[in-house]
């Protein structure tokens, strides 16, 4: 049987998810509705798709589709906010592409008991980094300490609020530079749109107030660069990922979009493999 996917938004993300449930890197997955709050984006989309999903006019529409069994959220944090506990309540199933949202601890808790009262599930995917396997492992046990540094390309922290709010002029950067370090709790509301990965590594882990994350601006690299250093009565665990940026949003990384495409295909097979 078909896994009917329903996609909140229609942007760099979202688009290269429809094209491999469209190409079917998805396994089983079927593009079933796509919905965006711009509906010309939802119709250039469906135009350059072989298998043409329905186009929703209104997301009443989407979460009302009977072959929809799962909405993937690939919008923005505002959409987490917006529709996550209507999806749930509707009967579908949901994945949190813009998990930066989950660190509002009220908002997570809401979703997670309207999930558990409705019988549905949430997937959150690895996004940008690796190990995350490892980090849920070692938290069963005492952990110290995580961090995690992400050094990106200038360009690929513009608009950021708190680059505004600092003043900082990225284009002026000649060296590597850090520009923040705090909790991932602060940072994804600082950095909505580049640290999504702090938050899933901070749910994962000990939690997105005791993970620290460093944001480093690099003018000499191109790629968004991940380090996640993990320390407890394990041992000690050292990620490094060097991400090449979505053409169409240097903000994410490529291996953020395959992450989601990677746990659909997770979802629809029935095999699963890793922690």
């Amino acid at each position: 049987m078909k896994l009917g996917v329903g996609l909140i938004g229609c942007g760099a993300i979202g688009t290269t998810l429809a094209y491999a449930i469209d190409r079917g890197q998805a396994g089983s997955a079927n593009l079933v509705m796509i919905y965006d709050l711009i509906t010309e984006k939802s119709n250039i989309l469906c135009k350059k798709l072989v298998c043409k999903p329905k186009v929703a006019e209104s997301f009443e529409e989407l979460i009302a589709c009977k072959d929809v069994d799962i909405v993937v959220e690939a919008a923005s944090q505002e959409a987490v906010r917006t529709y996550a506990l209507r999806v749930l309540r509707a009967g579908k199933d949901l994945m949190i592409m813009s998990v930066g949202a989950l660190v509002d601890s009220e908002l997570a808790e809401k979703i997670g008991r309207c999930a558990k009262e409705n019988n549905r599930k949430i997937y959150i995917p690895s996004g940008a980094i690796a190990g995350l396997d490892a980090v849920k492992a070692a938290t069963i046990g005492k952990v110290e300490s995580v961090t995690l540094t992400t050094r990106k390309p200038p360009k690929g922290l513009k608009d950021a609020p708190y680059v505004k709010e600092k003043k900082i002029n990225l284009e002026k950067l000649e060296n590597a530079t850090l520009i923040y370090e705090g909790s991932a709790s602060e940072a994804c509301k600082l950095f909505p749109a580049n640290v999504n990965v702090a938050a899933a590594l901070g749910l994962a882990g000990i939690g997105v107030k005791k993970t620290i994350v460093r944001i480093i601006a690099d003018p000499s690299t191109k790629r968004n660069i991940h380090e996640v250093m993990v320390k407890g009565e394990f041992g000690e665990l050292k990620v490094h990922m060097e991400n090449v940026p979505l053409i169409d949003n240097p903000k994410t990384s490529q291996i953020a979009a395959l992450s989601a495409i990677a746990t659909l295909k997770r979802i629809a097979e029935p095999l699963t493999i890793g922690t």
